[in-house]
């Protein structure tokens, strides 16, 4: 796999790395991927305002993860794009690349397209590789573009995704792409249950058998720290097994020579989560050997005040979690983006 450049330096000299040799330090803008298939902008569905933008750009974030809807971009399965949708989802990249930030595509549908999971008779592993292919060609080696294969896989078993990824990822590659592409495990992809087998194997072990032809991808993983690991509550009990998840799947990538992103993280501003943000940032910036770096879950125009993990600024100003997620932005990487430049053609 493509590894950092600043890896040798690390390996040289341990206990040297630190936030700047992170690749990503970003943050989810949510509001595209919310609505029907046949909703209308600005009403159903919303991606970045320019005001949204700029303020993540002014605090210093350097890469936003960007979900959006499968099933709106391709109403119909093996079929083109639809062509309003695909000029939304393009004139929302070119103005994140305008402020510098780099994209990471997100089709934020869970391995489901209309409720049928891939693998299934009515989606099938083909299906889903169309799709890729179709969009890998509008980016392909775009300055600054990554490909995140799919947002939270789950209740589809590891060797069904594991083949639906790998034939996306051929057919990624058969356009000529050679974009960083961030492959996702099943079980909602979290990093504490990496290692865990649900009856079915483990995302460790069979995720080992991801195949990229030009060896550019990373696994992408998500983390809470509430009581259910899921974000959707405000305190944060578990982030001493967040962390200790974290330093386990840090060791797996070292020794099978892997990297990872951690694509979803979030809490509240209760003081245990922000402490737990700092853990996991700092975690990330000592291990960064290994991981490529995070995006904040989330900000987004449409986020209401009262949602906890929410760091859209309000008229008294910033969220509390900026205090802990600030400081992890500096000092400013020496080489941004590095991660996502596009190798030679080989």
């Amino acid at each position: 796999m493509l590894l950092c450049s600043s890896l040798a330096s690390l390996i040289a000299a341990p206990g040297q790395a630190g936030p700047a040799d992170l690749c990503f330090r970003g943050l989810n803008i949510s509001g595209a991927e919310y609505g029907e298939i046949d909703g209308v902008e600005g009403v159903n569905f919303i991606y970045p305002s320019a005001a949204t933008v700029s303020y993540f750009a002014g605090k210093g974030f350097d890469t936003v993860r960007l979900p959006f809807k499968w099933e709106r971009l391709q109403p119909f399965l093996g079929e083109a794009f639809q062509r309003d949708e695909l000029e939304r989802l393009k004139a929302s990249v070119a103005s994140l690349r305008a402020k510098g930030f780099t994209v990471i595509l997100d089709p934020h549908n869970y391995a489901y397209y209309s409720g049928h999971k891939i693998g299934s008779p009515e989606v099938s592993a083909r299906q889903f590789v169309q799709f890729w292919i179709r969009l890998a060609a509008e980016f392909a080696n775009e300055d600054g573009i990554a490909f995140g294969l799919m947002n939270e896989p789950h209740d589809v078993a590891p060797s069904v995704w594991l083949d639906a990824a790998n034939q996306a990822i051929a057919g990624i590659r058969a356009v000529g792409a050679r974009n960083l592409v961030l492959v996702p495990g099943t079980h909602w992809s979290g990093v504490v249950t990496w290692g865990e087998d649900f009856g079915r194997g483990s995302n460790a072990s069979v995720m080992l058998g991801v195949i990229d032809p030009i060896d550019n991808f990373a696994f992408e993983v998500h983390q809470y720290m509430d009581k259910d690991l899921s974000g959707t509550n405000e305190a944060c009990v578990n982030a001493d097994l967040a962390v200790d998840g974290m330093v386990k799947l840090s060791e797996w990538l070292r020794s099978h020579g892997k990297q990872a992103f951690l694509g979803e993280f979030g809490g509240s501003k209760d003081p245990q989560c922000l402490e737990g943000l700092k853990r996991m940032t700092d975690q990330m910036a000592k291990d960064s050997d290994v991981w490529l770096g995070w995006t904040y879950w989330a900000g987004g125009d449409w986020w209401s005040e009262e949602e906890g993990n929410n760091i859209q600024p309000t008229a008294q100003g910033d969220r509390a979690q900026l205090s802990v997620l600030l400081p992890a932005l500096e000092p400013a990487s020496p080489d941004p983006g590095s991660c996502v430049r596009i190798p030679p053609a080989g």
